[in-house]
């Protein structure tokens, strides 16, 4: 185990259970037994949309796809009804998922593992896989069929240019940043890239991921996503993460402010659900909103006390679907 590692800088608390779930401390010789959760396909599970850990949701055109532990994808064309994808080859816990178009997508996580599937998430190929990785795959994003990256801890961070079949080691930074754990990416309105990471860093590059500059956003916990957006013409991005800390940048990320959110608990996800309108969750089942744009939050409700690990705009735009550790939050949507 690395040294780093040993030293466990704090991560989410979120993600410190999906690593204790899918046995992050692992070694690299069991990848020769055959009970490997890399090598054995995902199982069809009783109830999965209340059992299934979580991580992280995207939209396959009007389709919503949810990825989680033991390979659990969840596909839904409603919002309400939820079933598992027809194949999916690993039980590897999945934490990133993206999609170009209503068809082409791919799914990352644990061992390295990266996904793709060609017809709306109903199928996935294995693409990448290196067994015990102590570097867990958290975001996985592509700009098209071609070109994507892919980031996680301690300064992971891979680029590809033929649609995820090869993998190259992208150096970020050579300087106290490099190896900073790295929790989201996201492209901005003008196309900018970002990248959320720990302790307040923000990666960014104006040039398709090939140069990155680090930017101090002020803040001193990590980032742990944020929602990407144009206002008035301005390309900003509202960023959230530890003890209910929320950011704001009106200028492509290239400065912060920070918001007042009303609560200490960490938030792990946001997302855009209608023009000015935002939803925000994390622990103790914290739901945010704001309807100026990031500007000013207000508590909308306490979903239980399951962490919320990820929202998406719900269909219709009638407010947001609730994700957490626990499943699908039933009957709960910031409205």
């Amino acid at each position: 185990m690395s040294s780093t590692f040993k030293n466990m800088r704090v991560i989410p608390a979120v993600l410190c259970l999906l690593l204790a779930a899918a046995g992050a401390n692992s070694s690299a010789a069991e990848a020769a037994n055959s009970g490997w959760p890399t090598n054995r396909p995902a199982q069809l599970r009783q109830q999965a949309t209340g059992t299934a850990m979580l991580a992280a949701t995207s939209t396959a055109g009007g389709r919503i796809v949810a990825v989680g532990d033991h390979g659990v994808i969840l596909l839904s064309d409603d919002g309400k009804q939820y079933r598992q994808a027809r194949s999916v080859p690993t039980r590897a816990m999945l934490t990133s998922v993206t999609f170009i178009d209503r068809n082409t997508g791919w799914a990352a996580g644990h061992d390295g593992v990266v996904l793709k599937t060609t017809d709306g998430g109903e199928h996935w190929n294995l693409l990448r896989q290196q067994y015990g990785q102590e570097q867990p795959i958290l975001s996985i994003w592509f700009g098209d069929a071609d070109k994507g990256l892919a980031v996680g801890l301690f300064g992971l961070a891979l680029g590809t240019s033929d649609g995820g079949a090869t993998w190259t080691e992208i150096k970020l930074n050579n300087g106290d940043a490099a190896d900073r754990h790295l929790y989201r990416i996201v492209a901005t309105a003008s196309g900018t890239l970002l990248i959320m990471a720990e302790a307040g860093t923000v990666f960014r590059s104006e040039d398709g991921g090939k140069h990155w500059d680090v930017i101090d956003s002020g803040e001193k916990g990590s980032l742990w996503s944020a929602a990407a957006f144009s206002e008035n013409g301005a390309s900003t991005v509202v960023a959230v993460g530890m003890r209910g800390h929320i950011i704001r940048s009106a200028d492509d990320g290239k400065s912060w402010q920070a918001v007042a959110s009303g609560t200490t608990q960490s938030l792990t996800d946001i997302a855009q659900l209608s023009g000015r309108e935002l939803a925000a969750g994390g622990m103790g089942g914290t739901v945010l909103r704001s309807t100026d744009g990031g500007r000013h939050f207000a508590l909308e409700h306490s979903a239980g006390d399951e962490p919320i690990t990820a929202l998406l705009k719900a269909p219709g735009g009638k407010g947001a679907l609730l994700f957490s550790l626990a499943g699908v939050v039933s009957g709960a949507a910031a409205r």
